[in-house]
């Protein structure tokens, strides 16, 4: 029997990848999507690949879409020091404008082009940074736009947008990526894109301190600061 198609944004770090699992978990066969959008590195898109590889998804889309033209972001200008101290009030300097926005509409059309029938998506609304394109409500507007700016929309049956971690707890997360098999050695969550994780930067203290809550303080940089 034929299961149902999902995309899935796979940007290979430690949400997106258990997102994608959980997606499997759930009875579908996935179609992943991945963004080259002017990021500092490629080490992302590389664990992307091989995550994709260790679930077994074979129809995998690389995309460029360059938002780093215009900057605006830490992640996307150099010239922007990376935070490292957790200390940014409001949106951090990592936010970079219309990612999810850009990213959601485009795996939208690629699921009205594969018939898939739901979009899985990493975003997660609690342990990160209050980012305005990663809220629920921010997802629900989103889901009204794709029933109304899409054939399959009109026709009644919108690909669903899905968020299995918006509202989970990093350790949550974790512990979620254990039981579904994620391959979380294999992801990659570092803003910087050395051999190996920093250590330092937000990013790498969040993952960390929910490894080390959660159990598995193997899997942490060990990076002491």
């Amino acid at each position: 029997m034929s299961h149902p198609t999902a995309i899935v944004l796979l940007s290979g770090g430690l949400d997106s990848a258990t997102a994608a699992a959980q997606a499997i978990a759930d009875g579908y066969d996935l179609v992943a999507l991945s963004f080259n959008y002017g990021q500092r590195h490629q080490r992302e898109l590389e664990a992307a690949k091989a995550v994709a590889e260790h679930l077994a998804i074979a129809d995998h889309h690389f995309i460029d879409v360059n938002l780093a033209q215009w900057g605006a972001s830490s992640l996307t200008d150099l010239t922007q020091q990376l935070p490292q101290d957790g200390l940014e009030s409001g949106i951090p300097s990592t936010y970079v404008p219309g990612r999810n926005t850009v990213f959601i509409a485009l795996a939208l059309a690629l699921a009205e082009a594969k018939g898939a029938v739901a979009v899985y998506l990493g975003i997660n609304a609690v342990d990160y940074s209050g980012y305005p394109d990663c809220r629920p409500e921010y997802l629900a507007a989103f889901q009204q736009l794709a029933q109304l700016s899409s054939k399959a929309g009109l026709e009644g049956h919108a690909p669903q947008l899905v968020a299995p971690l918006v509202m989970d707890s990093k350790v949550d997360i974790v512990r979620r990526a254990v039981a579904l098999g994620v391959p979380i050695a294999a992801t990659w969550s570092c803003y910087q894109g050395g051999p190996t994780p920093c250590g330092r930067c937000d990013s790498c203290r969040i993952r960390d301190r929910a490894l080390i809550d959660a159990g598995y303080s193997e899997l942490a940089t060990g990076v002491q600061l």
